[in-house]
């Protein structure tokens, strides 16, 4: 039997290991960014154009690299950060696999300038799909520059699985975000089509949350820390009342590198337990440092799923923390029940000694002779003469016939009871409807019984009317009296300009989006003021997810996450007029079966299914 099995070339396994590392421009940009950082760059320049599909560029002034460096580079598993299998469990970089710019190579056109600082000249080295195409010399300053241009370019089947431009930015932008957030002693510029997005001076850690939230961020963070043998925790918890229904501010560092831990996540909301509500999200920026050894990184090729060695004790320790602090700042509510504040001593008259009140008696006081007084016999009300009220009824027509006046009451009073006691009542009562356990509609129907899901029903209706409200720009808006100010950050309000015309057709109105505070004067109708923030918190939260796996337009987008919002929820008491009304309107829809989320919306019982259930 002849051999079957061969070693693939180089570019072919270089394009296979590109398929874990880069699964987007996401990708990219964060292994660019780690290894300036590795570089020990105090300076990294952020480029991108069409959402990195066209361009990622990140330029750095870090150690940079001689020309043997640079080619050896984008060999697979040359690496400069470890030396030995041993180095692994002592790991203080970013990177270590030596895959990264192998596999960027592999599909992609790379570019690179790189010169070290004692070097006179530099290195401009050229790359398509692994081949090196050009290698010439190069006046550039220390430091490393590197273009990606025309991300799989090579592999067009995973280039068209790629999202819009905006959704690859929103992802470059969290990336870019899980960087600068652990490293506040770096300047970062991140530029997108040639407007500056992100200018992050060097600062402290509160600092630059404020830099890449909003200053208004910085109001409301409350400080962790704590230092343990197995762990030392910093970082700040976004007090209680900043809770939103949406993720997005939830953010955990292990040894200076962005983590994800469900496990840990449930430390952090089970210490805000009894402060928010279920199904609120808490914000937080939390740090942890713990032994190299004791944490595996090399679990996956994105490094962002890591094991602990002793996880249980680190979540009582995050869970400790947390309350601690938010009770050490006054946020958790203290229950004394030993203590009665009615026996404490204003402060004013802590010096001032006991005083023997003074006692009044009335000696004139006859409890009978108080009752005689108010006998119920004699009413206090005096009648007032009423003259001159003849002058009210001058001019009226003093020949009425009052024969006939009342027998016309008469007859109009006996019309009214034989309408309202009529025979053929029974007859035209129809669409009699009954609500079960707050979340379905029952009616009847001429073959038997229809029940309706009346979150699902009212998501259907609303999303019609806005999708058409949208589309025709007909939306009517409610203007507040006093405008509403909320506050964004920047990421938020790049996506608010987004979708601002589509939010003005369906009957939001807004001041400015340029600022960190977001003026809103006016609403939908069925918006009420008091939850103007949370829905536009979630349209935001909607419209960064892209509702992924479907291609819909912005349009349907809005109106799905508008209609999802505002929509009748399960467990709210619809009155009888509320409910004919929900069923009237969802059989007038174009498409009353389904609700935008291609859930059922109603199902029928036959009279036959009655029927068998007792034969």
């Amino acid at each position: 039997m002849a051999d079957i099995i061969k070693l693939l070339p180089d570019h072919v396994a270089n394009q296979i290991a590109a398929g874990e590392v880069v699964q987007r421009p996401a990708s990219v940009v964060k292994e660019l960014l780690e290894n300036s950082i590795d570089a020990g760059a105090t300076l990294i320049k952020l480029i991108v154009k069409d959402g990195g599909k066209a361009l990622i560029q990140v330029v750095d002034n870090g150690l940079g690299m001689s020309e043997t460096d640079a080619r050896l580079s984008f060999e697979r598993h040359a690496t400069s950060k470890i030396s030995s299998a041993q180095d692994l469990f002592n790991l203080e970089t970013k990177g270590f696999r030596g895959e990264a710019l192998a596999s960027i190579a592999a599909i992609a056109h790379v570019d690179m300038q790189t010169k070290t600082e004692n070097a006179e000249i530099g290195v401009h080295l050229k790359i398509e799909g692994s081949k090196i195409k050009s290698q010439e010399v190069v006046a550039t300053p220390k430091g490393t520059s590197i273009s990606v241009k025309n991300l799989f370019f090579n592999i067009p089947a995973r280039r068209n699985f790629l999202k819009s431009n905006q959704v690859e930015l929103r992802h470059i932008t969290d990336e870019f975000h899980r960087v600068a957030l652990v490293h506040p002693n770096i300047e970062f510029h991140f530029y997108n089509n040639g407007s500056e997005i992100f200018n992050l001076p060097r600062a402290n850690q509160r600092q630059r949350i404020g830099h890449v939230f909003g200053s208004k961020m910085t109001d409301r963070l409350v400080p962790v820390n704590e230092e343990t043998e197995v762990v030392k925790v910093s970082g700040f918890v976004c007090k209680p009342e900043f809770a939103k229904k949406s993720r997005g501010e939830q953010f955990f560092f292990a040894n200076n590198r962005f983590i994800k831990s469900p496990y840990l996540h449930h430390a952090v909301v089970a210490a805000f337990e009894g402060l928010i509500k279920s199904d609120l999200y808490p914000g937080y920026f939390l740090y942890l440092d713990v032994d190299p050894a004791s944490i595996d990184i090399n679990i996956h090729p994105t490094k962002t799923e890591v094991k602990f060695d002793d996880e249980n004790t680190i979540y009582a320790i995050l869970r400790s923390t947390i309350k601690h602090s938010l009770g050490q700042f006054n946020v958790a509510p203290v229950l004394d029940f030993e203590h009665d504040p009615n026996l404490d001593t204003p402060y004013a008259y802590k010096e001032k000694g006991a005083v023997i009140p003074k006692v009044t008696v009335d000696a004139t006081f006859n409890p009978f002779q108080e009752a005689a007084k108010s006998s119920p016999s004699k009413s206090s009300y005096q009648k007032t003469s009423a003259k001159g009220w003849e002058n009210l009824y001058d001019g009226l027509d003093k020949n009425i016939d009052t024969d006939n006046f009342s027998s016309l009451e008469i007859e109009s009073d006996t019309a009214v009871q034989g309408t309202m006691y009529s025979d053929s009542e029974e007859e035209t009562q129809t669409g009699i409807t009954f609500q079960l356990r707050r979340k379905y509609i029952v009616s009847t129907i001429k073959s038997g019984m229809l029940v309706i899901h009346q979150n699902r029903a009212h998501e259907r209706i609303l999303f019609e009317k806005f999708l058409g409200e949208i589309t025709v720009k007909e939306g009517i808006s409610q203007q507040l009296l006093f405008p509403l100010e909320l506050s964004f950050s920047q990421q938020e309000r790049v996506i608010l300009k987004e979708i601002q015309e589509s939010l003005i057709n369906v009957g939001f109105a807004f001041e400015s989006l340029e600022e960190e505070t977001v003026k809103v004067t006016g609403v939908p109708l069925l918006l009420s003021e008091s939850g103007i923030g949370t829905v536009l918190d979630r349209i935001i939260a909607d419209y960064k997810e892209g509702f992924e796996g479907s291609s819909i337009s912005q349009a349907e987008l809005l109106a799905k996450g508008l209609a999802r919002n505002l929509a009748v929820k399960s467990g709210e008491v619809l009155d009888q007029e509320s409910q004919l009304a929900l069923v009237n309107d969802l059989f007038g829809c174009k498409e009353p079966s389904l609700s935008p989320f291609q859930k059922l919306t109603y199902t029928t019982i036959s009279e036959g299914d009655i029927e068998k259930k007792f034969s």
